[in-house]
């Protein structure tokens, strides 16, 4: 199977209501794609959280979308462009997205892929508690504009939309 050149990475704890988004988010995505309702221009990868290992899998791609639930986040969601840069979480064993990105420039011969967040606006963070019904109406309308983006699968067009 080779490698896509757009990279969705949608983390949290499915187990953690609302945590459970980004988890949820993709399940969503490799559904529509499989069943070939979108371009199959996109790999996935899901974990609890962002690790110092995860800048690896960043190797070789042009677009990378870290998609994630947010319990500050506007409803339904924030779309934002990352900028590598290492912060606190560098060595703590969750880190942000922009210091995932900050590794891989670290590491590699390459500048970081351009990259986004996609920050889902979440509500209940309990164990053990499903997704609530508002989280769930935020799921759909990231969804909705993922397959706009995923239809333009461009930096330029999806900085435009951040800026918006």
């Amino acid at each position: 199977m080779s490698q896509k050149p757009i990279l969705i990475f949608g983390y949290g704890n499915p187990s953690r209501a609302d945590d459970a988004l980004g988890p949820e988010y993709l399940s969503q995505l490799e559904t529509e794609r499989d069943e070939g309702t979108l371009p199959p221009v996109f790999d996935t990868l899901t974990d609890f959280q962002l690790q110092i290992e995860h800048a690896l899998d960043l190797e070789a791609r042009s677009l990378v979308l870290f998609v994630d639930a947010s319990g500050t986040a506007q409803p339904p969601f924030e779309f934002n462009r990352l900028t590598a840069r290492q912060d606190n979480s560098y060595t703590t064993h969750a880190m942000s997205p922009a210091s995932v990105l900050a590794v891989f420039n670290q590491i590699s011969n390459h500048t970081a892929p351009s990259a986004f967040l996609l920050s889902i606006a979440g509500y209940d963070f309990e164990l053990g508690r499903p997704l609530s019904n508002r989280a769930e109406k935020n799921l759909e309308a990231a969804l909705e504009f993922t397959r706009k983006l995923l239809n333009h699968a461009e930096p330029d067009t999806w900085q435009e939309l951040a800026d918006k």
